[in-house]
């Protein structure tokens, strides 16, 4: 469920291009080493997993039509749904558009019926990780991966509804 008045909107594979940058400049701004054909398998793969019904892509958008913010919803096979591709332009955080954000994927992932969703994260996004722990996330994992940026994630998890 995308809320136009924050300037989230819907987004298809046609988006993927724009949102690549934007995680670019991320990673410029962290310091982390680009290896962009290891990175981008889920928006430049044969099996794009943000389609619907099984996902959906939003973006949002500066009045240069540049996008600066992004979300993806993945369902997965156990009821749950996995968010991906939470970015913000650094200049935009600390305005609730995060939030905003984090909040259409979660809506969405409600309306599909989902009782939980899940995320990963890079232990360096210590503000990622303070929007999650303040929307009821619980880090509930960790998982090195073995890319260029020896990159260690933590898994978080929150429930939407309970059963019954």
């Amino acid at each position: 469920m995308a809320d136009e008045a924050d300037g989230i909107v819907e987004a298809g594979r046609e988006a993927a291009a724009d949102v690549i940058e934007l995680i670019h400049r991320v990673f410029d701004e962290y310091g982390f080493i680009w290896d962009p054909e290891d990175e981008f398998w889920d928006l430049l793969g044969d099996e794009y997993p943000y389609t619907p019904p099984q996902g959906q892509l939003w973006v949002m958008r500066n009045e240069a039509g540049t996008v600066v913010g992004s979300i993806a919803v993945e369902l997965l096979d156990d009821g749950a749904a996995e968010l991906h591709r939470l970015y913000l332009d650094a200049e935009l955080r600390g305005r609730g558009l995060g939030w905003a954000l984090l909040r259409s994927g979660e809506q969405w992932a409600a309306q599909a019926g989902c009782e939980r969703v899940v995320l990963w994260s890079d232990t360096r996004f210590a503000d990622a990780h303070r929007l999650y722990e303040r929307g009821g996330y619980e880090r509930t994992g960790e998982r090195s991966l073995t890319d260029v940026n020896a990159t260690v994630e933590w898994r978080y998890e929150r429930v939407l509804r309970r059963n019954g």
